[in-house]
This record gives C-alpha cells, structure tokens and sequence, in this order.
C-alpha cells in the first residue's frame, strides 16, 4: 500500500511539472524601440542598422507556479545574446534589450524558450 501510495506522488509530482511548461504560452510579444509602463511602445519589423537598443517585450500566460523564460538573440542563425527571466505569474510581462552596431545589418530574431528549453515563439525583424 504504502509502495502505490509513494508512486502516485512521483508520478504527481511529474504531471505537476510537465503541467507548468505545456501551459505556458506566450500571450503577445513584439520588437519594440521602447518598453513604457511594462508596454512596447511600438511594434517594429524593420529598424535601420545603426548604433542603437531595440527591447523584446513578452508577456506569458499560464505559469502555475515560479518559473522562468529565456529571450535568445540570434543574428543570422547565430546567438549574440541570451537573458533568462524570472516569470511571477499567470499573467506575466517582461522584456529583455540588447545593443547593435551598425555592422550588424540582416536578419535577426528572438526566441522564446520556457525552463526546459522549448521554443514558445520566435520573434523575426530585420535590421537595415
């Protein structure tokens, strides 16, 4: 009795954490110039290649419980940076930025990975 009782609670505790990463999602993201009152400022696709910061802002949604997301910023299928970020919530807001020189001009995307390392999203823009 006391074996059955013990494997329930393993296998519990497993569902309980493959529950937390399949409900986290993200609920809207974007490249932005700016983050103002936990917002973007704007949503950009295109941004001239100079010296400069452009923000990831991502909110995610479903987190039962502390956990974390991670920006990666990739620049023609090459990391230039990765953040991990503290997500509090079931409806959380955060954002990470990162610097570009002028050289860096092409394609360029963010993406979004829960704890485990799984894409939640991809964010594409390019640089001109």
């Amino acid at each position: 009795m006391l074996q059955k009782l013990l494997l329930l609670i393993l296998i519990g505790g497993c569902w309980g954490t493959f529950a937390v990463a399949g409900e986290l999602s993200v609920a809207e993201s974007s490249i932005t110039t700016a983050i103002e009152n936990q917002q973007p400022v704007d949503r950009i696709s295109t941004y001239p290649a100079d010296f400069g910061k452009l923000y990831c802002f991502t909110r995610i949604v479903g987190a039962n419980s502390d956990t974390s997301v991670t920006h990666v910023w990739l620049f023609q299928g090459h990391e230039m940076a990765r953040v991990t970020l503290p997500v509090g919530s079931e409806n959380w807001r955060t954002n990470s930025s990162k610097r570009f020189l002028p050289q860096w001009a092409g394609d360029w995307q963010v993406r979004v990975l829960d704890a485990e390392g799984n894409e939640l999203a991809s964010i594409p823009f390019v640089l001109e």
